[in-house]
């Protein structure tokens, strides 16, 4: 399978994990799951971020499901989150994980680090963990992890870790942040590709200020396909207007923590693309005054195309 490189680009799509109403992983959902992904054009996967209940796994689990993906995906780069509160566990599961064909790694740091330094060397200290032949995404979530990364800490770190193929910048705001990435490597740092999260929510400017694409989830994965397109093919119009459409639903998608991801389960099951909308426990189920406002909101933007 391909390994990670600095070339991704157009839409890696964080994968949500489907279970059964009893918190069993349903295989069956999850290749319907990566069919819908692959009809909707996607470019690569992540599975296990934060929106694929990782925590809630084994690492058996973890595992299995990554191979599943691997298989099912005919050779498009899958990630891997591989994040882990210590290196046993992270160097464990990556190695488990690339010998079952994933393409490379995500990893976050750790809330605990409070200084420039104690990222760097975090970071230096994962690579030597799961090997400096594994690829790896820098994963900067200040919202998750509680640590605020300047670009000169990035720059750092991806100077001094050949294998970080990949920045995943979900900093918000951080539209001046990704102009200042991208600056500093028109100044001389090492390149490497820009994939933005947060759902999506300002993915026209993100990509109009020079990320590669979007390494992120939304129910509706052929839109953030096509705003892709629209906007790398310089049809910036039609790109926002696209955007506009779904841009109520997309919000709604985007409330933070399981609430969202529930929201997305929902709108997934209703699409066909999986089962069910359970969650593995703990989890949340939608009240039924949820259910109702994403229903006004799917109908209307239904109305819209």
């Amino acid at each position: 399978m391909p390994l990670l490189d600095t070339s991704a680009h157009g839409v890696y799509i964080i994968a949500a994990t489907p279970f059964t109403d009893d918190g069993a992983i349903d295989t069956a959902s999850l290749d319907r799951l990566m069919d819908f992904y692959l009809r909707a054009g996607i470019t690569g996967v992540t599975v296990l971020g934060i929106m694929g209940e990782a925590p809630k796994l084994t690492h058996a689990e973890a595992v299995a499901l990554t191979r599943q993906v691997v298989r099912r995906v005919n050779g498009l780069p899958v990630i891997v989150g591989a994040s882990a509160p210590g290196f046993a566990q992270m160097a464990a599961l990556a190695k488990d994980v690339m010998d079952a064909g994933a393409g490379g790694v995500m990893i976050a740091p750790p809330g605990t680090l409070k200084t420039d330094d104690q990222i760097v060397t975090y970071f230096s200290q994962a690579v030597e963990a799961i090997g400096a032949d594994v690829p790896f995404v820098l994963q900067d979530y200040p919202y998750a992890s509680g640590v605020f990364m300047a670009p000169s800490v990035i720059k750092r770190i991806v100077t001094d870790n050949p294998s970080c193929k990949m920045v995943k910048h979900e900093e918000w705001p951080g539209l001046e942040k990704l102009t200042a990435l991208r600056s500093l490597m028109a100044d001389g740092m090492r390149k490497v590709a820009i994939l933005t999260g947060n759902g999506g929510i300002f993915l026209p400017h993100e990509l109009e200020r020079g990320a590669d694409g979007a390494n992120t989830g939304y129910a509706y994965p052929e839109m953030l396909v096509q705003l892709v397109k629209l906007i790398k093919a310089g049809e910036r119009a039609a790109a926002h207007d696209l955007f506009d459409r779904h841009l109520p639903l997309l919000r709604y998608e985007q409330q933070p923590g399981m609430l969202g991801l529930a929201v997305r389960k929902y709108i997934l099951k209703r699409r066909g693309a999986i089962a069910s909308d359970a969650q593995r426990k703990p989890g949340i189920r939608l009240s039924q005054k949820a259910i109702a406002e994403i229903e006004f909101l799917i109908a209307r933007l239904e109305r819209n195309h």
